[in-house]
């Protein structure tokens, strides 16, 4: 993995996690913003690969900076891109996509963590409460698995038609429901078909 200003901090990151880039906040300058430029080598790929649900991983690297914003809170501003080679859920044959996203991630002071069941929906999804250590490699990896597709397809998958209905009941069909389909419909009787 190619690291560019990144100081190790000392404290082991976490065992599962392949990639690591840690940067205590207490050692960032806030006059100047901590870069980091990281490209998991082939290994760190095999097992981002089961982390995040795909098959294959090629080309990943998050691209970007740490740097102070007002009132002791930190910035982080990455680009991630990735290829991504998943099986199509409709055929299983592999499904090769490519990942260009813009990550951002706010550590603010004095923002407390709520218990998952007091949760509501936070109006910044993007902050989080400033820790002692900031990670660029598990941002990556998160933003990773938020961005891979959750039902990846082929480009000629077509999706088989699924029909539910109970004994002696006609089924609703996809064309059933189609806007024109009650149009249709009544033409057909009124043409007497």
């Amino acid at each position: 993995m190619h690291r560019n200003h990144v100081e190790p901090a000392g404290t082991p990151a976490p065992a599962d996690l392949p990639v690591h880039a840690r940067l205590r906040v207490a050692q960032l300058s806030p006059d100047r913003p901590a870069a980091f430029d990281l490209t998991p080598d082939e290994d760190a790929l095999r097992v981002l690969s089961g982390l995040v649900g795909a098959t294959r991983l090629r080309k990943v690297r998050f691209v970007g900076a740490v740097s102070a914003m007002g009132g002791g809170g930190w910035q982080l501003k990455g680009h991630l891109g990735a290829t991504v080679v998943q099986p199509c859920r409709t055929t299983l044959v592999p499904v090769t996509t490519r990942i260009e996203e813009n990550v951002e991630r706010r550590y603010l002071p004095g923002l407390v963590e709520v218990a998952s069941d007091e949760a509501a929906l936070p109006v910044d999804v993007d902050a989080e409460p400033l820790p002692e250590v900031i990670d660029p490699a598990a941002v990556m990896v998160e933003a990773l698995a938020l961005a891979v597709p959750g039902f990846p397809r082929a480009p000629d998958a077509e999706s088989p038609e699924a029909v539910f209905a109970g004994p002696g009941i006609a089924p609703l069909r996809d064309a059933d429901v189609h806007p024109m389909a009650s149009l249709a419909a009544l033409r057909d009787r009124m043409r007497g078909d």
